[in-house]
């Protein structure tokens, strides 16, 4: 039986931001649901029929070619939302939506977030704008980065992003998936990963990688992940 809102703290921290008033008004349209590894919430073209929350896991946004490659393009964890296009007044997935670090989170509607969005005063609307315009920067910025850094700095900026969404610092990995996710070769990665390894920045074992210095991984990477990190400090007010 689907469990309605939860009522420990909001750990999404769009619905966090809701006054009080507002987030009981809007709770009974809030299921929690579970998001395992690998959950596919779209595919590509797919019709939206529910708008998600996550808490502490991360939703990887990829492009398939035609050819069979694969790449991500954007990721949403605790800060956003899935299925931004509904805030557009669109209800097709532009992109695959994959569970890329399982957790939980809160579902909604999309039909009940499209009459919300009507509504005249309502907080959701300002906060899924302030968000849409910082998935934009990251998705500007990822494609950028993939065309001008080496695998290295751009595989620290990819764990440095996912591990700003997770709880503490294990992120469980496998080498396959995060070549398909920076559109690399799985040897890339490893090479990778070992160098970050030996840097004393990362310990890396079979489907499991522990940040160990996360300063240290800051530097190593190259400058997209401080100008994304940058901007969606600024659009939310940290």
């Amino acid at each position: 039986m689907p469990q309605t809102a939860q009522s420990g703290p909001i750990q999404n921290k769009i619905l966090a931001a809701l006054s009080a008033k507002e987030y009981a008004r809007l709770s009974p349209h809030l299921e929690l649901v579970s998001l395992p590894l690998g959950q596919i919430l779209y595919k590509t073209e797919d019709r939206i029929k529910y708008v998600y929350f996550p808490n502490s896991g991360v939703v990887s946004f990829v492009a398939h070619m035609k050819e069979g490659a694969s790449i991500e393009v954007g990721l949403a964890g605790s800060e956003g939302m899935v299925g931004i296009p509904i805030l557009f007044g669109d209800d097709v997935s532009q992109n695959e939506a994959i569970v890329q670090i399982a957790d939980g989170g809160m579902r909604m509607k999309a039909s009940v977030l499209t009459e919300e969005l009507k509504r005249d005063g309502g907080e959701l609307e300002p906060l899924l704008k302030r968000f849409a315009l910082a998935l934009m920067k990251q998705v500007s910025q990822t494609a950028a980065c993939n065309r001008n850094h080496h695998i290295g700095q751009r595989l620290a900026r990819w764990l440095l992003t996912c591990h700003d969404r997770v709880k503490g610092n294990e992120l469980k990995l496998t080498q396959e998936f995060i070549a398909e996710m920076l559109g690399t070769r799985r040897s890339g990665v490893s090479e990778a990963a070992g160098i970050l390894q030996e840097g004393g920045l990362i310990r890396y074992s079979r489907g499991n990688i522990k940040i160990l210095d996360r300063v240290g991984l800051e530097e190593f990477a190259c400058e997209c992940y401080a100008t994304v990190k940058v901007a969606s400090d600024r659009l939310f007010g940290k």
